[in-house]
Formats: C-alpha cells, sequence, structure tokens
C-alpha cells in the first residue's frame, strides 16, 4: 500500500506510525501490531497505532522517532506492508502462562526492549509475567548477563568493588562516604548510581550538588583511571539499558518482582566488571524489605546468583525502621556527606558507612577479617577520604575546596514541631519522603528536610522535630498539610494503631 506521510514532531523512544482505521483494516493490522515501511532504500518496521481522525485514509502519521530512521518527509510517499509481531512476544505469552523461559527466550525478549522493537502493552505484560509468576535462579542469570549483552561495558580490569543499597531509607547517602574510603584505601570503585524515581534523592541527585554525574564511557575511564573511582549518573553510559525501560513499567503500580530487582542490581555490578559487591539490604517498618526473613531470602539470592556469574557478593542487613542522616533532599544529603568527611555528624550516617566500608575492605580481602572497620574509621579520621572525594568532585568537573555552607537551601522554610512530651518512638520513611519531594525534591536540590532528632531522643512540648525547606511557598504549604494529616514522627505514644 502507498500512503502520504503526515509528520509530528513527538519523540516517544520507539518506532511508531499512525494509520487511519479503514487502511489498518486493508492491511490487515490492528493496534500494536506491525508494519513494514520503506521509503528509498531504508526499511524498517513500526509499530501501529489507528485513528479515524488523526489522519485521512491515504496518509501515514509518521513520528520523529519513524523520520529519523528513514529519513522521509511530510508530503512524501512511503510503501507500507503488514509484518509479523517479534518471535519475543510468543515467550511473554508463554511467561504469562507460567512457564519457565530458556535463556535464548530470554535474550530475545531482552534484545526487543533495548532496541524498542516492542509496544507498550508487550513491555507490561512482560513484566506482568515476572511478577505474578517469579523467576527461577537459572531465569534470573539469564535476564542479569542478557541485559549487560545487550548494553556496554566498561573493563576497569581486576580487583574492582562496589556497594548498593536496595533502598527505602531517606536519606541513607552512605555511598558517597564509602566511595572516597575504599578508593582511598587503594582499591577501584566505578560507581554507577541512579536518579530518584520514588524518594526525595538518588546518589546521582545528591553527587550533581557537588560536581557534573553525566559522563560518556571514555571520560568515566579517565576518571577512574586518575582517582580510582568515580560517582557518576549510571543511565548516561547505557548500562544495561533494557533494566530502565523496566523499571519505568514498574513505577506506576510499584511493581517490584524479586527476579526484575536482582537481576536490575547485578547486571550494572557484572557491566563494570565488578568482582565483589557489597549489598545493603536496610530491612523495617516503612523501608523496601519489611521482614529480616525476606531480606535473608533476598541476600541468599544475590549471593547465589553471584557466585554463578563469577562475583563475590556479601549482603548486610541493616536498620531500614528510620532516616539515615539529618538531611533528606539533595543539597542537604551533600551537606551531611562533606560533614561525616569533616569527621563531624550525623554519626549514625557516619557509623554505618564505616561499617559498609570496613566490610568492602574485607570482602576485597584488602584487609583481615574483622580489621576492616578500623581501617576505614583510620582513613577517615587522617583525612585521606576526604581527600579523595576532592579528587573525584575535581575530575568531575566541580570545586573541590568546596563546605558543607556552601551549599545553599531554600529560603522558603517551616519548622514541624513537637506536640507532646516523651521519646521519639518512630519516623515514618515513606512519610517523611513523601513530605520532602511534595516540598520539591529531588527536581529542586535546595528542597527537603533537615531532621532535628532520631528515634530514642527524647523531646519536649514545642521542640523542634524536622525543617521543612521547599522551592516556593506553594509546595511549602503543601507539604505542612501533609503533615498535619499524617504523624511523619511519632513522639510518646506506644500505641502502633487503633481498632474499632
Amino acid at each position: 500500500m502507498r500512503l502520504k506521510t503526515r509528520f509530528y514532531e513527538i519523540e516517544v523512544d520507539k518506532p511508531i506510525v499512525i494509520l487511519n482505521d479503514e487502511d489498518a483494516k486493508d492491511l490487515g493490522v490492528f493496534v500494536s501490531g506491525r508494519v513494514k515501511i520503506k521509503y528509498n532504500e531504508h526499511e524498517i518496521t513500526a509499530i501501529v497505532d489507528t485513528t479515524e481522525t488523526l489522519v485521512r485514509e491515504g496518509e501515514i502519521g509518521v513520528l520523529k522517532d519513524v523520520h529519523d530512521l528513514i529519513k522521509v518527509d511530510a508530503g512524501d510517499y512511503v510503501e507500507v506492508r503488514s509484518a509479523s509481531k517479534p518471535a519475543s512476544v510468543e515467550f511473554i505469552k508463554k511467561k504469562l502462562d507460567g512457564h519457565t523461559l530458556d535463556e535464548s527466550e530470554i535474550y530475545s525478549i531482552i534484545y526487543d526492549i533495548t532496541n524498542n522493537n516492542l509496544s507498550s502493552i508487550e513491555l507490561s505484560s512482560f513484566v506482568t509475567g515476572g511478577y505474578i509468576n517469579g523467576y527461577t535462579i537459572e531465569e534470573i542469570v539469564s535476564l542479569t548477563t542478557s541485559m549487560v549483552k545487550t548494553g556496554k561495558q566498561i573493563d576497569f580490569g581486576d580487583d574492582v568493588v562496589d556497594k548498593h543499597c536496595i533502598g527505602g531509607v531517606a536519606g541513607n547517602r552512605t555511598t558517597m562516604i564509602v566511595v572516597p574510603i575504599v578508593a582511598a584505601a587503594g582499591l577501584t570503585i566505578p560507581k554507577t548510581s541512579s536518579r530518584a524515581i520514588t524518594s526525595p534523592s538518588g546518589t546521582a541527585d545528591t553527587m550533581e550538588v557537588l560536581s557534573s554525574v553525566q559522563f560518556g564511557i571514555d571520560e568515566v575511564r579517565e576518571i577512574v583511571n586518575s582517582a580510582g573511582a568515580c560517582i557518576i549518573w549510571g543511565g548516561a553510559v547505557n548500562l544495561a539499558p533494557a533494566d530502565d525501560k523496566i523499571i519505568r513499567v514498574e513505577y506506576p503500580l510499584s511493581l517490584d518482582a524479586e527476579g526484575h530487582l536482582l537481576s536490575s542490581v547485578m547486571a550494572k555490578k557484572m557491566a563494570i566488571g565488578s568482582d565483589y559487591v557489597l549489598i545493603d539490604i536496610p530491612v523495617g517498618k516503612g523501608s523496601k524489605i519489611a521482614t529480616p526473613d525476606r531480606a535473608r531470602k533476598l541476600a541468599r539470592n544475590f549471593i547465589e546468583i553471584g557466585c554463578k556469574l563469577g562475583i563475590s557478593v556479601e549482603c548486610l542487613i541493616t536498620d531500614g525502621s528510620s532516616p539515615i542522616g539529618a538531611g533528606i533532599g539533595p543539597a542537604l544529603e551533600a551537606r551531611d556527606v562533606l560533614n561525616v568527611l569533616n569527621n563531624k555528624g550525623p554519626i549514625d550516617l557516619m557509623n554505618k558507612s564505616l561499617d559498609l566500608a570496613g566490610t568492602l575492605l574485607e570482602l576485597s580481602k584488602r584487609v583481615d577479617k574483622g580489621k576492616g572497620r578500623k581501617m576505614a574509621e583510620n582513613i577517615l579520621s587522617s583525612g585521606k577520604a576526604l581527600d579523595k572525594m576532592k579528587q573525584i568532585i575535581e575530575l568531575q568537573g566541580g570545586d573541590p575546596e568546596i563546605k558543607p555552607r556552601d551549599i545553599e537551601v531554600s529560603d522558603k522554610k517551616h519548622v514541624i514541631k513537637s506536640k507532646h512530651k516523651g521519646k521519639v518512638r518512630f519516623i515514618d520513611n515513606k512519610c517523611i519522603s513523601s513530605i520532602a519531594r511534595t516540598a520539591g525534591a529531588p527536581r529542586i536540590k535546595s528542597a527537603g528536610i533537615y531532621m532535628h532528632v532520631g528515634v530514642g531522643d527524647s523531646v519536649r512540648l514545642d521542640d523542634p522535630l524536622f525543617t521543612i525547606y521547599a522551592s516556593d511557598n506553594n509546595k511549602l504549604d503543601d507539604a505542612i498539610n501533609i503533615c498535619e494529616k499524617l504523624i511523619p514522627v511519632r513522639v510518646g505514644s506506644v500505641i502502633s494503631d487503633i481498632i474499632t
């Protein structure tokens, strides 16, 4: 069928065309079906959407992605014929039916996800199948290796170490302290980090307060060769790109299939050639992992998968029942990091970071078992970790002499005070994170929350619990309203719920 192109300046990261309903019927294709489009020497397969009115019979709506691939302009004529769906669609149906997929079937799916060959419905179906039916360890290993093979890989040599936190804890910016400690000990730790999805800040968001985090592979290699470390945004180097596409589908319904979680973490570690990986699994009310039993099961799976991939993995089950550090939000967290590297508080962030760094030093055999924490303490107290962080910041284009007081926070602020006297019994991670995001974090780096108390602290009536820093007055009012409806910090009462 010969159709006239109508161009739409819309980019959707996959080849999609719009057909009039009548032309679609003549071609025998439906929504999310496929057509082959040929223009001069160019030919591609595109996903179909249909309309009664947007394009007329005899026309084909071409989005920017298709325009860029076949170099067609508005008004040009193209040859269009029906095409079959990718073989991976049948494998997705197989997973939805509860069957186990082999390595080649999983690779086919991941390849088509990476190359934008699947429609949104097909990708969503794959995510749903994994969420409902789960994966075997062999399937997770295949998911991991397939994600690595379909993305970029970087070889940093031998004895490469890395860490990952499962998340769910407000603040908790340990990576930016662990990395310089471990690098100052002579290990290589090329840290590729994420931006926030549901939290007030990701490591990349916080590091961006101090330096750039977006670099190409060659630039990353130069930084790591010089400093032995980096702290960058992983999305810029295209490691395991299928993973980011899967996460975007999971996010709206907060789906978190364990198989996808395991493969997501391990693929990015494998892609940078990690030999030793430490996994931080926070456990507690309000964190992602609610019970110790689930944390231990997850830890065993990480270790088994690591063994099959040739990566030595150790997992720490940590307290995730309340925020770590005082700052929540990019700028406030960056202040915390610099304070710790200068051997000042917050003490909980310092202690956890030293525990993680010490464990990594032992895991990598840099130091004997039981001596890692002491070595980490010496590196921090001597100023070597601060010097290493300054080097990383400078190599990444930031000011190595930046001080905590140099980091600006919003002047739109409000102090939330205690309505009772007593001990702080509980701080709700999810609620605190929600308030910080409502205030503008992480998009506005100067927004967030600064905690004045921790669990176990004694407070009096009207003592400050935390300060909200908002990007504007409207967001500040919205954040205050959430505080009035919920109980982000529970003082005095030992009642956890009321049943009537």
